[in-house]
């Protein structure tokens, strides 16, 4: 199987290379994640299936670890991926109603993906920000004490390649 990410290498030599220099050790299993996500920019269920069988483990635990931290992606195709934090800060701070105005303007759901538009909209438990929440990351691009009326600047800027409220450097 090819994909346009891996740099031409199919996506088991790219994991079998990454996996050929970590030992089977449980405690590795997160940085080799990473590094596949560096490497590929998502997860298939064959990677997910190789690395289970490699460490060990059950394919629903890392399954599990790749639903649980924000910086994993599950969809190969998602041209735009948007992440609003529902932490304690932020939602205290009204991230609620900016996931609601993003699912208005976007026509998505949190969880949805669509894959005419090529936008994924997320809603993640806290991404460490707390201080300059409420937090939207764009396609790894951090967003701080984002508003109502931002959101839509953030979407527009989606189509342009550009926004115009500032990003924070985290």
């Amino acid at each position: 199987m090819k994909n346009d990410t891996d740099g031409g290498r199919g996506v088991p030599e790219v994991v079998e290379s990454l996996l050929a220099g970590l030992p089977p050790d449980r405690k590795n299993l997160i940085f080799f994640l990473h590094e596949v996500q560096r490497e590929l920019g998502y997860f298939s269920e064959e990677v997910v299936l190789q690395a289970a069988h490699y460490f060990s483990v059950s394919p629903a635990e890392i399954f599990g670890i790749l639903t649980f931290y924000s910086a994993f992606k599950l969809n190969q195709s998602c041209v735009h991926q948007i992440k609003v934090c529902q932490g304690t800060a932020c939602h205290v701070r009204g991230s609620e109603a900016i996931v609601k105005e993003f699912s208005r303007l976007l026509g998505l759901k949190p969880g949805e993906f669509d894959s005419r538009i090529g936008v994924s909209l997320e809603v993640v438990n806290c991404l460490g920000c707390c201080a300059i929440g409420p937090v939207v990351v764009v396609d790894g691009k951090y967003y701080a004490r984002v508003n109502i009326k931002e959101v839509e600047k953030i979407v527009a800027g989606l189509t342009t390649g550009e926004n115009s409220h500032e990003s924070a450097e985290v």
